[in-house]
């Protein structure tokens, strides 16, 4: 699993622990709220209001994982915030709703080198403007923003763009410039309106090298206790036994994860 990253929101030092002692690769701390609440309003997201003050909380915790923080998107405290992320101790920094190659340059200069930086494709424009945009040095990692792109996409259900090829064009542009991408979230295997290992074959069959665990695996409105260290170790076996499929038997799924987006966009 080392070159397949399982990331997960953790908002406090004992959120954080529990997802390392999971077996979690990266302990994923939010900041972002600019703009977020106006674009999800009316959705059922996550949406933090941390503050950028405890990361050293979490920090003193978070030791086998990596810490990645997410900013807001770029604004006029931008490298302020970097600064602060950085001297808190992130690994990792992510810049959500890019729009042009400016914003990344920007962010990378900010940076400078002192953490990895993955940049968040999830709006139309950075779609449209994806070539440039990876051209960008300081560029360590794609994520594609499933739910904020099939927003401003205008499209009905998050893994539209999945099922209708948009994902595939982002993929291979990524593999052109050698530059590693993931997306999207997914629920514990054998959950989920479209289930998880099915999703999980798309990033197999696509070369991803990332994937948002979601809050079901805290348990999130189950009546029944979850074993968060179990169901981290049944994606990582299910990953494992996917990646021993044949092209044809990754390309079927992928036919299978259509018909049913299909079916939940149009009613059928």
């Amino acid at each position: 699993m080392s070159d397949f990253s399982l990331m997960i929101l953790a908002s406090t030092p004992e959120d954080a622990l529990t997802a390392q002692k999971a077996g979690v690769d990266r302990i994923f701390y939010d900041l972002e709220y600019i703009g977020k609440a106006e674009r999800q309003r009316g959705r059922d997201t996550v949406k933090y209001h941390n503050d950028i003050n405890q990361i050293p909380a979490l920090r003193k915790v978070v030791t086998t994982s990596s810490l990645l923080v997410r900013t807001n998107p770029i604004h006029a405290y931008s490298e302020a915030e970097v600064e602060k992320a950085i001297a808190y101790g992130a690994d990792i920094l992510m810049l959500p709703m890019v729009m042009d190659k400016h914003e990344v340059e920007a962010y990378t200069k900010y940076v400078n080198g002192r953490a990895r930086v993955i940049i968040m494709i999830e709006t139309a424009a950075a779609m449209s403007r994806l070539d440039d945009i990876l051209a960008i040095p300081g560029v360590d990692e794609v994520f594609v923003g499933l739910n904020d792109l099939h927003i401003s996409l205008g499209l009905n259900f998050l893994f539209e763009p999945l099922a209708g090829g948009l994902m595939d064009f982002i993929a291979a542009k990524c593999w052109k410039r050698g530059i590693p991408f993931g997306f999207g979230g997914m629920a514990r295997i054998g959950d989920g309106i479209l289930p998880a290992e099915m999703i999980l074959g798309e990033h197999v069959r696509l070369g991803s090298s990332s994937v948002i665990l979601s809050r079901t695996f805290k348990g999130g409105d189950s009546p029944v206790a979850i074993d968060f260290k179990s169901e981290v170790e049944k994606v990582k076996l299910k990953y494992i036994e996917l990646l021993a499929c044949s092209p044809e038997l990754l390309e079927e799924n992928h036919i299978r994860v259509k018909s049913i987006v299909d079916k939940i966009v149009y009613h059928e």
